[in-house]
């Protein structure tokens, strides 16, 4: 893996797959065409994606999901620390980020991991993002 760019794949890229939504190829596209064990997970991404299939009634599908990206795909789960938290909310301050996208920026920036996401909410940190069709392999 040395010198192959790792990324943070955020909950939307996750989301749009899941539930077939509108940028739902761009997304699929990059995530096939990524090797697994380059691509991490936040367990708050995690965990918002089991909440979110789960109120859909979407068991299943969250099911295959665990299966296709920690079973037999080799996703990397990150988590922060308690003491990280602090970094959370300064950086919830810093860029006038909400929570859970002050958790994905730490998280990314702890581990030196390039930013995936639809959301241009990262456009106004210095690490920014990039959204997956713009990624190039």
């Amino acid at each position: 893996m040395a010198g192959q760019l790792m990324y943070l794949v955020d909950t939307n890229i996750w989301l749009e797959v899941l539930l077939e939504q509108e940028q739902a190829q761009e997304a699929y596209r990059f995530l096939g065409s990524v090797e697994s064990n380059c691509v991490f997970i936040t367990d708050f991404s995690f965990h918002s994606i089991a909440l979110i299939l789960t109120r859909l009634k979407q068991s299943h599908a969250l099911l295959d999901f665990i299966r296709d990206t920690f079973v037999e795909g080799r996703v990397v789960l990150l988590h922060l620390k308690p003491e990280d938290i602090s970094l959370v909310t300064s950086v919830m301050h810093e860029f006038n980020l909400d929570f859970d996208d002050a958790y994905q920026y730490v998280a990314a920036e702890q581990h030196k991991l390039t930013m995936i996401s639809f959301d241009t909410d990262f456009d106004k940190t210095p690490m920014g993002r990039k959204p997956p069709g713009k990624v190039e392999f």
